[in-house]
């Protein structure tokens, strides 16, 4: 199956290079663990994708998966129309929390496995 891209703002360009240069501590830690194909299929940092940006994204599988941290505590209601508004694009939700990463690597690990190998299943199956 072909790609689907989803447009994004121009405006968000510069914006990506600059959290992609300032990572926080559970993306790097993250990144380490699905970079370069490490689960079958390829992941991008800080992807932008309508109006907005995701933390990491697979366009294979329409995949994205954020990390709520602090930022994330007073913007419930943002973050579910961001959601929303991408899950209508048919993107796929994958969200871990800063203290899961940090805390709880191998379980953060072994739930992106089953996420992917089911979402690659299903991708196969169409």
């Amino acid at each position: 199956m072909k790609n689907k891209i989803i447009p994004y703002n121009p405006k968000l360009k510069e914006y990506v290079k600059e959290l992609r240069k300032n990572s926080t501590l559970s993306e790097v830690l993250l990144w380490q663990q699905i970079k370069n194909k490490a689960l079958g299929v390829q992941f991008h940092r800080q992807v932008p994708m309508l109006e907005y940006i995701v933390d990491f994204y697979c366009h294979e599988l329409m995949l994205a998966i954020e990390i709520d941290g602090d930022s994330h505590l007073y913007k419930y209601e943002y973050d579910n129309k961001r959601q929303g508004e991408l899950e209508k694009e048919g993107v796929v939700f994958l969200r871990f929390t800063d203290l899961e990463i940090k805390r709880n690597m191998f379980s953060v690990g072994i739930t992106l496995e089953q996420v992917v190998q089911e979402l690659i299943n299903k991708t196969n199956n169409r």
